[in-house]
């Protein structure tokens, strides 16, 4: 039957190609329904339970985010007048950003001075290219003596100082992340030109979710050709053919058309984990066109001629072909157990992309075989050499290589315990990216980079302004900043403790808390009639006056750190908090990254056991014995537990790209078990040959097709390393390590584990 197909595809090859490049075109249009999404949430399920009680607390306050203009002075200190005149000219400006709600600076500070009877409340610094040396000097022991100011928008010694603007960015609307960051940057640009004693730099929110954008464009612009290059020069080394790698070249790069295109047509967008597709579908594509390419040429060098060579290639391959198509979708789709939507979205497009490999290789490649020349000569001799001596050396030493292999894969399996689930989405670009840069830079010299938000909850309405409550309020906020990772605590408490002294003429001796609720009320309520528009306290207290809202940040730290903390957070609260109040939980998007990687964890379990199910029962049917099937499963599973180990004892930290590492490579490396265990069973079966002679006939027919496979493989992941994004670059280094380890156990181990213990003859094996 596949003979019959394969002569047909031959004869009507004009239509076929008509055909396909029909669909292609369909399939690809798609294309321009793609969309990125550079928001940082998209990884992040609608109904997780921690993204849910953030957008609670964002409903309750509001739901914004930001962009901070970091000035840093290279004179030591931002106290002088050209950089205060700067700081006002930018903060003024800065309102005219696209979407913005809010800008905070020193010099727009809402400073209360007593003169005589009144208080007059207004920005702290105004006309600042008119200030004398002494109102300079007042200006800066206010503001590096203001809790509300130090280490949020300046520096402890008053050497860089921050503007923050808050945005509030439209839902559905991606493109206005971009419409910030374009605006932000011409206006960085334009103030660094007018100010050459300044470094000024971008940092917050907004700014990370672009660069999470940017990291993904980068790749598919840098990485994918690079990875076509070298995969073309890994296939020029190991084919030795020019026809065979423009035809293999040909197939892969038309398999991703199809999968973005479709991708486009059902509405996905586009995130960082999503955008490495192409560069996976690239690799993956390689692998069927290798092992038929292989046979064609050798059926060439046997003496067939070109159209009974491609007949007799398929004829070998087609099934197991299908066989590797079908684990490795599975492999791939198992993601969709996933609890994050962008490792979801790239195991549907990687595999609609492997369903696209496998219906081009089975009808764009044979008619892409019979009109291009294939020139065949006998430049192969050297790699079936190599392989007989390969093959001599396992054979010899089985046992020997047996019990090594078994005593290593024992040792890597100990330090899997070693790695801690862990990780610190800042850190997910490398040093070289500027956004990496001015994390660092930001969390060493102005402020903290993550951040955790609490609503404090009194019960009852205007319970905010009770005594009782805001002590309450007080010594959590005054435990917080006690603690070694809190960098900066944002509190009511302030608040009232500044209102009260400038309510007494701004004596020291009254920067406390106000006795009374009828007091508490009274100042808060003429504070903030006096608060000009945008600086209002509607992000920190609620509509009725029941919670307030406390905000933290906190050092550079990871995931587990910041987890770690916040059960600190918790156990102060039961220990102290007032048993009528509520009982609060720290939310934000640090929170729900630390959970998500437990998460991911659980779900790549399910993911790993339902494909291991589906592809064993898959094996077991196809290889027509569940001895052998069973056998698959050590080579299949090994590998990753191998990588796994590696990783524990070189690297130790599982985040969310290693997660799913295993799941997705579990269907990549059945692939050269199938074609391995395929021919050892026919020689076996058919030929009648015994253990020893069924592993040296199949090395000998597709031992150099597995080795070229996993080569390219390894070749084409690797190349994700160069990615400066952390998910891409970890993936890809994990998955060349799970397939370099698949590669040993596959043409190593396996073929000593057949000899050792599928010793029967073949006359009791099939009986």
């Amino acid at each position: 039957m596949i003979e019959s197909y394969t002569y047909g595809v031959i004869r009507w090859r004009y239509l076929v190609i008509l055909t396909i490049f029909s669909l292609l075109v369909w399939a690809g249009s798609g294309v321009r329904f793609l969309e990125f999404n550079p928001d940082d949430r998209v990884v992040f399920k609608p109904d997780n339970p921690q993204l849910l009680a953030l957008e609670t607390l964002e409903n309750t306050y509001s739901k914004s985010n930001h962009v901070l203009f970091v000035l840093a002075s290279k004179e030591g200190h931002v106290f002088t007048k050209e950089i205060l005149a700067t700081i006002e000219e930018l903060t003024h400006t800065a309102w005219q950003i696209p979407y913005s709600i809010r800008v905070d600076s020193i010099t727009n500070f809402q400073h209360t001075r007593v003169f005589e009877d009144d208080l007059v409340t207004g920005n702290l610094i105004e006309n600042a290219a008119y200030l004398t040396t002494a109102e300079i000097e007042e200006i800066r022991l206010v503001a590096l003596n203001e809790p509300i100011l130090v280490n949020n928008v300046i520096s402890k010694t008053g050497h860089v100082t921050g503007i923050n603007v808050t945005v509030l960015i439209p839902e559905g609307n991606p493109d206005a992340i971009y419409e910030v960051v374009n605006f932000v940057r011409q206006l960085r640009d334009k103030m660094r030109t007018e100010n050459p004693n300044l470094e000024i730099y971008l940092f917050g929110g907004v700014i990370i979710d672009n660069a999470f954008s940017e990291a993904s464009a980068q790749d598919i612009k840098n990485l994918l050709p690079i990875m076509f290059v070298i995969l073309l020069v890994v296939l020029g080394i190991l084919l030795r053919t020019f026809s065979g790698v423009l035809i293999t070249a040909l197939v892969i790069c038309l398999s991703i058309i199809p999968a973005m295109g479709l991708a486009g047509w059902i509405g996905i967008k586009l995130s960082p984990p999503s955008a490495a597709a192409p560069n996976i579908i690239l690799i993956l594509a390689v692998a069927d066109c290798v092992h038929i390419m292989n046979s064609f040429y050798n059926a060439m060098r046997s003496g067939l001629e070109k159209h009974k060579a491609i007949v007799e290639a398929f004829r070998i391959n087609v099934a197991p072909v299908f066989l590797t198509s079908l684990t490795t979708a599975i492999g791939f789709l198992s993601l969709t157990f996933s609890d994050s939507p962008p490792f979801q979205d790239l195991g549907y497009i990687a595999a609609m992309g492997v369903g696209a490999a496998f219906l081009l290789t089975t009808t764009l490649l044979p008619v892409l075989m019979v009109i291009l020349p294939a020139k065949v000569g006998s430049t192969q001799i050297w790699q079936n050499q190599a392989m007989h001596h390969f093959s001599e050396f396992v054979i010899s030493q089985h046992k020997f290589l047996l019990g090594g292999i078994t005593l290593l894969i024992i040792g890597l399996f100990v330090f899997i315990p070693h790695n801690e689930l862990n990780s610190n989405f800042l850190k997910f670009f490398d040093k070289t990216m500027e956004i990496r840069q001015v994390t660092d830079f930001t969390a060493k010299n102005l402020t903290g980079v993550h951040y955790i938000d609490y609503s404090v909850e009194s019960n009852e309405p205007d319970g905010i302004n009770d005594p009782a409550f805001l002590a309450h309020l007080e010594n959590f906020t005054q435990w917080l900043r006690k603690q070694p990772e809190v960098v900066y605590v944002r509190s009511l408490s302030d608040v009232m403790k500044r209102l009260n002294r400038d309510m007494h003429g701004g004596n020291p001796d009254w920067y406390r808390l106000p006795e009374t609720r009828d007091l508490a009320a009274q100042m808060l309520l003429l504070h903030e009639m006096s608060l000009p528009y945008g600086l209002d306290l509607n992000d920190q207290i609620n509509v009725d006056k029941s919670a307030t809202r406390v905000t933290i940040s906190l050092n550079a730290l990871s995931s587990n750190e910041i987890l770690a903390f916040e059960q600190e957070i918790q156990a102060w609260l039961k220990e102290n908090a007032p048993v009528s109040l509520p009982k609060i939980i720290g939310t934000g998007t640090d929170i729900i990254y630390g959970h998500l990687n437990y998460r991911m964890i659980s779900t790549m379990l399910i993911s790993i056991g339902t494909a291991l199910v589906l592809i064993s029962f898959i094996l077991i049917l196809a290889l027509r014995s569940l001895k052998i099937g069973l056998i698959s499963l050590i080579p299949n599973l090994v590998p990753a537990a191998m990588a796994f180990g590696l990783w524990g004892l070189l690297v130790g930290q599982i985040g969310l790209a290693v997660s799913v590492v295993a799941a997705m490579t579990l269907g990549i490396i059945v692939d050269s078990t199938i074609y391995f265990l395929n021919k050892y069973l026919d020689a076996r079966k058919k030929n009648g040959m015994n253990a020893t002679e069924a592993v040296h006939y199949t090395f000998s027919t597709v031992g150099m097709a597995i080795w070229i496979n996993s080569m390219v493989l390894i070749a084409g992941f690797s190349v994700l390393i160069l990615s400066h994004f952390h998910i891409n670059s970890v993936l890809g280094a994990l998955t060349s390590i799970v397939i370099a380890f698949a590669l040993l156990t596959d043409l190593v181990f396996l073929p000593s584990l057949l000899m050792t213990i599928d010793n029967t003859t073949t006359d009791q094996q099939s009986s």
